[in-house]
Formats: structure tokens, C-alpha cells, sequence
């Protein structure tokens, strides 16, 4: 039974960033696309993908947090046991987790993106002076 929540909290995690990455996709290709050159800014978006999935799915699915349904808790403690009940929480923290990753990852993206986007224009107006 834990081998299926492991896999059913893996496979939810990953559609929830698959959701996330289609929602935030455009948005990140227009903000590359003004920041990076060219020739590297589809690298950088499938990087960037690449970290959504990541850092959503570890989020999502917390190992450490689901070893209590297979360690005993204290000593000649009983293990916890997977009823409904546990399951609707379990997938319940699943997706809050993985948004939340996603979302402080997003968060530090567009930030740095902002800032980013302050210096260019910055730039921008400091060349269109002196021409």
C-alpha cells in the first residue's frame, strides 16, 4: 500500500507542475525572451521547465514525511495505517506541496526577472541619451 501512495503522490506531483508549467509557460517564453538573447533564451526556458519539475515534485512528494506509514513510531510503536481517510490528506498535501515549490520557485524567477528587466531598460534609456 505505501508503494502505491508513493507512486499515486509521484504521478499527482507531476501532473500539478504540468499544469503549473502550461499556466506560467508563456509568460516565462515572453520574459526570456526580452531579457536573454536570442540564441540561448529557448535553453533557458527549458531549464526553467526543467526546475519546475523538479523543485514542484520534491516538494509534492515527501519522502521523509511518508516514512511513518513503514517505521514504527517509538519503540514496539505500531505503524500509522493507510485508510481513506489518510489518502485524501496525503493527496491533499501532495498538491499543496508541489504548488508551493512551484510557487516560491516562480516567485524568485520573476523577481530576479524584474530586476533583470529594470537593469535592460535602464541600459536602454542610458544608450537612446547619448544617440
Amino acid at each position: 500500500m505505501f508503494i502505491t501512495l508513493l507512486i499515486a503522490n509521484f504521478l499527482i506531483s507531476l501532473l500539478t507542475c504540468y499544469v503549473v508549467v502550461r499556466i506560467f509557460q508563456t509568460p516565462i517564453s515572453s520574459i526570456l525572451q526580452r531579457l536573454v538573447a536570442e540564441d540561448i533564451y529557448a535553453a533557458w526556458s527549458k531549464y526553467l521547465t526543467f526546475a519546475i519539475y523538479v523543485v514542484g515534485i520534491s516538494g509534492g512528494v515527501r519522502v521523509w514525511d511518508l516514512e511513518k506509514y513503514i517505521t514504527p513510531k517509538g519503540e514496539g510503536g505500531e505503524v500509522l495505517q493507510l485508510t481513506s481517510e489518510r489518502w485524501v490528506l496525503e493527496v491533499y498535501r501532495t498538491v499543496i506541496g508541489t504548488l508551493q515549490s512551484a510557487a516560491w520557485m516562480l516567485l524568485l524567477f520573476f523577481l530576479f526577472a524584474l530586476i533583470a528587466y529594470v537593469i535592460v531598460k535602464g541600459l536602454e534609456a542610458k544608450k537612446q541619451k547619448r544617440g
